[in-house]
């Protein structure tokens, strides 16, 4: 979940997280309707995830006991990328399928091998490494027709050069642009008008 200007701190509700001073969290809840919940909950399906520490703590506090409304989260495996914690943590050990990846060889890894696809939420920090080292295969975004200014981007400035195709689209009456592009390679240049 994006805005127009590449914010995507603090979606969810108003304490989400409230770093750098964010104001706005709870900002994509204004947006929500039929067509933008059926996508979702298309989404909420079981898969495996690869986690920021952040994003991780705060799942890891919640998900466990709302397992009703998200049964797929409890049942993948959930993989957090930190420097800080130690395999032992409680908060790894207590949330079942939860375990410690500490960098980029350690994604690597968990992509080569075997097991459903890796799905990124939240996480900013964590989409921006995978940009920055060409681990991200497909990007899903939720682009909401609101401009916040600041906040946590998806992009930053160490993203490499990359070319995406767009594979699914749906625009809902709620204006939000949900987006699918897969990697295609790299970045191709020309001159406009030439055909």
């Amino acid at each position: 979940m994006i805005s127009l200007d590449g914010v995507m701190q603090a979606p969810g509700g108003p304490k989400e997280d409230v770093s750098g001073g964010f104001k706005y969290g709870g900002w994509a809840a204004p947006f929500g309707d039929e067509v933008y919940n059926k996508v979702v909950q298309e989404e909420l399906q079981p898969a495996s995830y690869l986690l920021g520490r952040k994003t991780f703590e705060m799942w890891a506090s919640y998900w466990p006991k709302h397992g009703d409304f998200w049964p797929g989260i409890n049942e993948g495996s959930k993989y957090v990328l930190s420097k800080k914690m130690k395999k032992k943590d409680k908060r790894i050990s207590g949330w079942n399928n939860s375990f410690l990846v500490k960098n980029v060889a350690g994604i690597k890894k968990l992509k080569a091998g075997e097991g459903a696809p890796l799905q990124v939420w939240g996480s900013s920090k964590l989409v921006q490494l995978l940009l920055k080292h060409d681990l991200a295969d497909e990007l899903k975004v939720k682009i909401h027709p609101i401009v916040l200014g600041k906040g946590k981007k998806l992009f930053n400035k160490n993203s490499i050069p990359a070319a995406f195709t767009l594979t699914d689209s749906i625009i809902t009456p709620g204006g939000v642009i949900i987006a699918t592009y897969k990697r295609a390679g790299k970045v191709k240049t020309g001159n406009a008008g030439e055909v």
